[in-house]
């Protein structure tokens, strides 16, 4: 389905610019699926991806 593609490219997205996660596959290595980040970063990302669900549901 488009819409979940859409959504998919836009949490990874997300997860590159305010969390530095370069992909949301499971990689099954700790070391890469397993991620520190600041509260602010989270917050942030959180942010985004509200604001990206307002702006798809207003499309709709």
């Amino acid at each position: 389905m488009a819409t979940n593609r859409t959504a998919n490219q836009t949490l990874e997205a997300i997860a590159r610019q305010h969390l530095r996660i370069e992909t949301l596959e499971t990689r099954k290595s700790d070391s890469l699926d397993f991620h520190e980040v600041a509260v602010w970063s989270v917050v942030a990302a959180l942010e985004a991806a509200y604001q990206a669900g307002f702006a798809a549901a207003k499309e709709n």
